[in-house]
C-alpha cells in the first residue's frame, strides 16, 4: 500500500474531478507485476493502468489500491470493479472507501460477490491526503484549500517597505513551487497583485506545464487577463479545481482563515528577525485566546535549507 500511496501523489492536481489514486499488483509468487496512477484528466484510472500491464498474471494476485474500485460504468472507461473481477485476482486491499454515491461500497460489495476477498481501511488517513480535494468537494461543496506563510521568526512577510524578495532561500521556494504543481487553482489578494504582479507558475524542471489556474480575491479590482476574480472567500465554492493554494498576502490569509476555510497549513520560516515589518496575518476574529487553541495539528515538519517547514491539519473533529 505504501507503493499505491506513493503512485497516487504523482497525480495530485493533475486529475480534474476524479482524485488522484494508485494501484500496485503482486503477483501469487510476490513478484509486482502491474502498477498504475489516474492519468491527467482523471482516465484511466489507476486499476484499468495497472491491470493492463498485468494481464494474465493479475489472476490469483494481491491489488493494493488507494480507493475503492469505481461501480459506475462510464462513456470514458469500464467500472474498474467490473474490471478487477473479469481479472480474478485472489484479494484486493483498499485503503478507503469511495464517498462518491454511483460506487459508495457498491464496488467492494461486487468483488466480495464475486468471490474475492477484500481487506478495507489500510492506511486510511494517508490515502485520505492523497485525494483531499476530492473528499473536500464531497463533504463541503468546495476545494481543500492550503494557506502558504512564508515568514521571518517574528511572523513578518515583508520589511515596512514592502520588500519581500526573497524571506525565505532556494530550498523553501522550490517547494513552494513544488506545492504549486500539485493543486489545480492558486490565489492571491489585491494587495499582492499590486505589489508583486506575480506570475504564479512553475518554475521548477519538467513541471512548468503544471501551472495551476490562477485568482485573485478582490471586491474591485479587476482580474487579469486569463485570471478568475472572486469577491470573497465563499466563492471558492465555483472553482472547479479541487485544490486551492491560498498564497497570499496578509489580507487574503486573514480572510481565508476568518472564514474557518483553511484546511491545511504551510508554513515556511526564515531565520532571520525584521522587527517592525508587515505581519503575516491582519484579524482573523477570534473573540478571546481561548478559540485559538485546538485547531491545528502538526502533521510534518522538516528543514529545507536553513529555513524550516512546518505543516499543520485543521482539526476538524
Amino acid at each position: 500500500m505504501g507503493a499505491a500511496l506513493a503512485l497516487a501523489e504523482r497525480g495530485v492536481g493533475r486529475t480534474g474531478v476524479n482524485p488522484s489514486v494508485g494501484c500496485v499488483i503482486v503477483s501469487q509468487a510476490g513478484h509486482v507485476v502491474g502498477r498504475g496512477v489516474t492519468q491527467a484528466g482523471g482516465r484511466p484510472h489507476a486499476e484499468a493502468a495497472a491491470l493492463a500491464r498485468a494481464g494474465a498474471a493479475a489472476a490469483g494476485s494481491t491489488v493494493y489500491v488507494t480507493l475503492e474500485p469505481c461501480a459506475h460504468v462510464s462513456t470514458r472507461g469500464a467500472a474498474c470493479a467490473d474490471l478487477l473481477v473479469a481479472a480474478r485476482p485472489a484479494r484486493v486491499v483498499v485503503a478507503r472507501g469511495d464517498p462518491d454515491p454511483r460506487t459508495d461500497g457498491q464496488g467492494i460489495a461486487r468483488l466480495r460477490a464475486a468471490g474475492i476477498a477484500v481487506t478495507e481501511g489500510v492506511r486510511a488517513a494517508e490515502a485520505a491526503r492523497t485525494m483531499a480535494g476530492f473528499l473536500a468537494r464531497r463533504r463541503w461543496g468546495r476545494p481543500h484549500v492550503t494557506l502558504k506563510l512564508a515568514t521571518s521568526l517574528d511572523g513578518c512577510i515583508a520589511l515596512a517597505s514592502g520588500e519581500s524578495r526573497w524571506i525565505t532561500g532556494a530550498e523553501a521556494r522550490a517547494h513552494a513551487h513544488l506545492e504549486r504543481a500539485r493543486h489545480g487553482a492558486i490565489l492571491v489578494g489585491r494587495g499582492t497583485l499590486t505589489a508583486d504582479a506575480p506570475a504564479l507558475d512553475v518554475r521548477l524542471p519538467g513541471l512548468a506545464d503544471r501551472a495551476p489556474a490562477r485568482y485573485l480575491l478582490s471586491t474591485t479590482t479587476p482580474a487579469p487577463e486569463g485570471w478568475t476574480r472572486l469577491a470573497a472567500p465563499a466563492d471558492i465554492a465555483t472553482i472547479t479545481q479541487d485544490e486551492l493554494l491560498v498564497e497570499g498576502g496578509a489580507g487574503a490569509a486573514a480572510a481565508f482563515l476568518a472564514a474557518d476555510l483553511v484546511d491545511r497549513l504551510l508554513l515556511y520560516r526564515a531565520p532571520v528577525l525584521i522587527g517592525g515589518g508587515r505581519p503575516a496575518l491582519g484579524d482573523i476574529g477570534l473573540g478571546t485566546l481561548a478559540a485559538a487553541h485546538g485547531r491545528w495539528r502538526l502533521h510534518d515538519a522538516r528543514t529545507l535549507g536553513s529555513d524550516r517547514l512546518e505543516v499543520y491539519e485543521r482539526d476538524r473533529n
